[in-house]
Order: C-alpha cells, then sequence, then structure tokens
C-alpha cells in the first residue's frame, strides 16, 4: 500500500504543529496552577504590583463564576460542554486548511486553554485561579493561564473574522 504524500490526510504539519502548541499552553497552565498551590495560600493576596496581586482560588464555575454556586452539578455539565466544544475545535483544526494560519492560532489558542482547565475540573472539582487584577477597589475575576489563553483565542478569532483573514 502506498504512502500517503507528505502533508496530506489528518497529520498534516500545521495540524500537529497546533495540537504541539496546544499540549504546550497546557503543560504551561499545568505547572503555573502547580507554583501558585504550592507557593500561596488559598483567599490570601500576595501584592505584586499596585494593580496586580497573585490570590490562589478555587473556581468551581466557568468564567467569572458563572453558577459557581450551583450545588455540584456544573463540573460535570462544565465537563461534558468542554469535552464536546474540545472534540469539535480538534476536528475543525485537522480540517482545516494549510493556509488559514491565523484561524489555526486561535483554535489552538482555545483548545490548549479549555484542556488546561479541563484537567482541573475532571481532578480537583475546581478551577484553580491566581492571577489577580484590580483598580480602585475593583477586581477583575482571578484567572490562570488557560483562561488567558481561551481569551486571547477567542478574541483574535473574532478580530480575524471581522477582518476577513484566515
Amino acid at each position: 500500500m502506498p504512502e500517503p504524500a507528505a502533508g496530506r490526510g489528518p497529520f498534516t504539519k500545521p495540524a500537529a504543529r497546533a495540537f504541539g502548541l496546544a499540549a504546550a499552553i497546557v503543560v504551561l497552565d499545568q505547572i503555573t496552577k502547580l507554583w501558585a498551590v504550592s507557593a500561596l495560600e488559598l483567599y490570601r493576596p500576595v501584592e505584586v504590583l499596585p494593580f496586580f496581586n497573585l490570590t490562589l482560588l478555587h473556581n468551581t464555575g466557568a468564567a467569572f463564576s458563572f453558577l459557581a454556586d450551583a450545588g455540584g452539578w456544573q463540573r460535570w455539565f462544565f465537563t461534558v460542554l468542554t469535552l464536546v466544544i474540545g472534540v469539535g475545535i480538534a476536528i475543525w483544526l485537522l480540517r482545516l486548511p494549510a493556509h488559514e494560519r491565523f484561524t489555526r492560532a486561535s483554535l489552538t489558542l482555545i483548545l490548549g486553554g479549555a484542556i488546561g482547565n479541563l484537567i482541573d475540573r475532571v481532578r480537583l472539582g475546581y478551577v484553580i485561579d491566581f492571577l489577580d487584577f484590580h483598580a480602585a477597589g475593583w477586581h477583575w475575576p482571578a484567572f490562570n493561564v488557560a483562561d488567558a489563553a481561551i481569551s486571547c483565542g477567542a478574541v483574535l478569532l473574532i478580530v480575524f473574522g471581522l477582518l476577513g483573514r484566515s
């Protein structure tokens, strides 16, 4: 049986690079969370800059602690939702034409971040957050590397889509 041509099939070089970068995001996210758990005390802010604290938090909800107080069912809801979305993004990445670099980069960030938070949710029942930005007494919801990757990927996907770039 002949070998498939280089760059053909589902695991093209761009797809392989995308999955590699997503894996790197997961590793970076998990390493920073392990550091936060070992170096910080739960709910005790450590001031780094006048507008930035490191504050270890456990988020049982989704973005901005959405449904955090829902009684526990949200853990499995968000787990299944993340799995479905993650599989959808992985399939999208595999089918994406090689020239769609911006879309690939955006989806890769989203996938890596989603998997990073999924690991926490399955393993711990909550997501570890520790990056806490604030100004004039107002705090942005604490987040982590995975959240930052998801947010950047989503913004880039929207911006590039509006600009007609792929």
